[in-house]
Protein backbone atom coordinates (compact mmCIF):
# COMPACT_ATOMS: atom_id res chain seq x y z
CA UNK A 1 0.00 0.00 0.00
CA UNK A 2 2.79 2.45 0.89
CA UNK A 3 4.35 2.08 -2.59
CA UNK A 4 1.12 3.46 -4.09
CA UNK A 5 1.05 6.57 -1.93
CA UNK A 6 3.99 8.34 -3.63
CA UNK A 7 2.65 8.13 -7.21
CA UNK A 8 -0.87 9.08 -6.10
CA UNK A 9 0.49 12.02 -4.09
CA UNK A 10 2.57 13.27 -7.03
CA UNK A 11 -0.42 12.96 -9.37
CA UNK A 12 -2.56 14.84 -6.85
CA UNK A 13 0.09 17.59 -6.65
CA UNK A 14 0.08 17.88 -10.45
CA UNK A 15 -3.74 17.90 -10.53
CA UNK A 16 -3.90 20.68 -7.91
CA UNK A 17 -1.40 22.78 -9.88
CA UNK A 18 -3.55 22.37 -13.00
CA UNK A 19 -6.66 23.30 -10.95
CA UNK A 20 -4.91 26.48 -9.81
CA UNK A 21 -4.07 27.38 -13.41
CA UNK A 22 -7.62 26.67 -14.56
CA UNK A 23 -9.28 28.76 -11.83
CA UNK A 24 -6.83 31.61 -12.45
CA UNK A 25 -7.76 31.60 -16.16
CA UNK A 26 -11.49 31.39 -15.42
CA UNK A 27 -11.77 33.75 -12.43
CA UNK A 28 -8.42 35.58 -12.11
CA UNK A 29 -8.03 34.09 -8.65
CA UNK A 30 -6.46 31.07 -7.00
CA UNK A 31 -8.73 29.79 -4.22
CA UNK A 32 -6.93 29.46 -0.87
CA UNK A 33 -7.95 25.83 -0.60
CA UNK A 34 -5.65 24.85 -3.49
CA UNK A 35 -2.29 25.90 -1.95
CA UNK A 36 -3.62 24.67 1.42
CA UNK A 37 -4.40 21.26 -0.12
CA UNK A 38 -0.94 21.13 -1.73
CA UNK A 39 0.66 21.82 1.66
CA UNK A 40 -1.59 19.36 3.52
CA UNK A 41 -0.92 16.68 0.90
CA UNK A 42 2.83 17.14 1.35
CA UNK A 43 2.54 16.95 5.15
CA UNK A 44 0.60 13.69 4.95
CA UNK A 45 2.70 12.09 2.21
CA UNK A 46 6.27 13.22 2.92
CA UNK A 47 7.13 10.02 4.85
CA UNK A 48 6.11 7.97 1.80
CA UNK A 49 7.98 10.00 -0.83
CA UNK A 50 11.32 8.39 0.04
CA UNK A 51 13.19 11.65 0.54
CA UNK A 52 14.25 11.45 4.18
CA UNK A 53 13.82 13.91 7.04
CA UNK A 54 16.81 16.03 5.99
CA UNK A 55 15.18 16.74 2.64
CA UNK A 56 11.89 17.42 4.42
CA UNK A 57 13.60 19.98 6.66
CA UNK A 58 15.15 21.72 3.67
CA UNK A 59 11.76 21.70 1.97
CA UNK A 60 10.17 23.47 4.94
CA UNK A 61 12.97 26.06 5.00
CA UNK A 62 12.59 26.54 1.24
CA UNK A 63 8.84 27.03 1.69
CA UNK A 64 9.41 29.66 4.40
CA UNK A 65 12.02 31.46 2.30
CA UNK A 66 9.86 31.50 -0.83
CA UNK A 67 6.86 32.67 1.18
CA UNK A 68 8.88 35.50 2.77
CA UNK A 69 10.28 36.70 -0.56
CA UNK A 70 6.87 36.31 -2.16
CA UNK A 71 5.21 38.42 0.52
CA UNK A 72 7.85 41.09 -0.03
CA UNK A 73 6.92 41.08 -3.73
CA UNK A 74 3.19 41.01 -2.95
CA UNK A 75 3.33 44.07 -0.65
CA UNK A 76 4.03 46.57 -3.48
CA UNK A 77 1.64 44.67 -5.78
CA UNK A 78 4.22 42.98 -7.98
CA UNK A 79 2.74 39.53 -7.38
CA UNK A 80 -0.74 38.38 -6.48
CA UNK A 81 -1.37 36.79 -3.11
CA UNK A 82 -2.59 33.55 -4.66
CA UNK A 83 0.52 33.38 -6.83
CA UNK A 84 2.75 33.79 -3.77
CA UNK A 85 0.95 31.00 -1.91
CA UNK A 86 1.05 28.69 -4.93
CA UNK A 87 4.77 29.27 -5.56
CA UNK A 88 5.57 28.66 -1.88
CA UNK A 89 3.46 25.48 -1.83
CA UNK A 90 5.23 24.26 -4.98
CA UNK A 91 8.60 25.08 -3.41
CA UNK A 92 7.64 22.91 -0.42
CA UNK A 93 7.14 19.95 -2.74
CA UNK A 94 10.32 20.52 -4.74
CA UNK A 95 12.61 21.38 -1.83
CA UNK A 96 16.09 22.78 -2.10
CA UNK A 97 17.67 23.21 -4.71
CA UNK A 98 14.95 21.92 -7.07
CA UNK A 99 12.70 24.82 -6.04
CA UNK A 100 15.11 27.28 -7.66
CA UNK A 101 14.85 25.48 -10.98
CA UNK A 102 11.04 25.34 -10.57
CA UNK A 103 11.05 29.11 -9.95
CA UNK A 104 13.27 29.82 -12.98
CA UNK A 105 11.07 27.67 -15.21
CA UNK A 106 7.94 29.38 -13.85
CA UNK A 107 9.50 32.78 -14.56
CA UNK A 108 10.47 31.74 -18.11
CA UNK A 109 6.96 30.35 -18.61
CA UNK A 110 5.62 33.68 -17.36
CA UNK A 111 7.59 35.47 -20.07
CA UNK A 112 6.16 33.15 -22.72
CA UNK A 113 2.68 33.65 -21.23
CA UNK A 114 3.07 37.43 -21.44
CA UNK A 115 4.15 37.28 -25.08
CA UNK A 116 1.29 34.94 -25.99
CA UNK A 117 -1.24 37.16 -24.20
CA UNK A 118 0.09 40.27 -25.96
CA UNK A 119 -0.22 38.55 -29.33
CA UNK A 120 -3.69 37.15 -28.62
CA UNK A 121 -4.92 40.48 -27.26
CA UNK A 122 -3.85 42.12 -30.53
CA UNK A 123 -5.79 39.65 -32.66
CA UNK A 124 -8.75 39.07 -30.31
CA UNK A 125 -10.87 41.97 -31.68
CA UNK A 126 -10.87 40.21 -35.05
CA UNK A 127 -12.11 36.93 -33.58
CA UNK A 128 -15.76 35.98 -34.16
CA UNK A 129 -16.66 35.97 -30.46
CA UNK A 130 -18.96 38.07 -28.31
CA UNK A 131 -17.13 41.20 -27.12
CA UNK A 132 -18.82 41.02 -23.70
CA UNK A 133 -17.57 37.46 -23.20
CA UNK A 134 -14.10 38.41 -24.41
CA UNK A 135 -14.01 41.25 -21.86
CA UNK A 136 -14.21 38.69 -19.03
CA UNK A 137 -11.25 36.62 -20.22
CA UNK A 138 -7.47 37.02 -20.03
CA UNK A 139 -7.66 38.22 -23.65
CA UNK A 140 -9.33 41.48 -22.60
CA UNK A 141 -7.15 44.58 -22.85
CA UNK A 142 -5.77 45.38 -19.40
CA UNK A 143 -6.84 42.05 -17.87
CA UNK A 144 -4.39 40.57 -15.39
CA UNK A 145 -2.21 37.70 -16.57
CA UNK A 146 -3.26 34.39 -15.02
CA UNK A 147 0.22 33.71 -13.63
CA UNK A 148 -0.82 30.37 -12.12
CA UNK A 149 -0.52 29.08 -15.69
CA UNK A 150 3.20 29.91 -15.63
CA UNK A 151 3.62 28.47 -12.12
CA UNK A 152 1.88 25.27 -13.19
CA UNK A 153 4.02 25.10 -16.34
CA UNK A 154 7.22 25.45 -14.33
CA UNK A 155 6.08 22.69 -11.99
CA UNK A 156 5.08 20.33 -14.80
CA UNK A 157 8.30 20.93 -16.75
CA UNK A 158 10.54 20.26 -13.74
CA UNK A 159 8.51 17.55 -11.98
CA UNK A 160 9.90 14.58 -14.00
CA UNK A 161 13.51 15.62 -13.26
CA UNK A 162 12.97 16.52 -9.60
CA UNK A 163 13.99 14.62 -6.48
CA UNK A 164 10.36 13.87 -5.58
CA UNK A 165 9.87 12.15 -8.93
CA UNK A 166 13.02 10.04 -8.40
CA UNK A 167 10.81 7.68 -6.39
CA UNK A 168 9.87 6.21 -9.78
CA UNK A 169 13.49 5.59 -10.82
CA UNK A 170 13.66 2.40 -8.76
Amino acid sequence: MAELIAPIAILAFAFLMVMAAWTDIAKFTIPNWIPAAIIALWLVCVPFLGLGWGHAGWSVLTFVGFLAVGLALWAPGWLGGGDVKLIAAGALWFGWPDALIFLLLAAASGGVLALVLLLLRRISPALPVDAEWLGKTPLAQGAPAPYAVAICSGAMIWLPQSAIFAVYAV
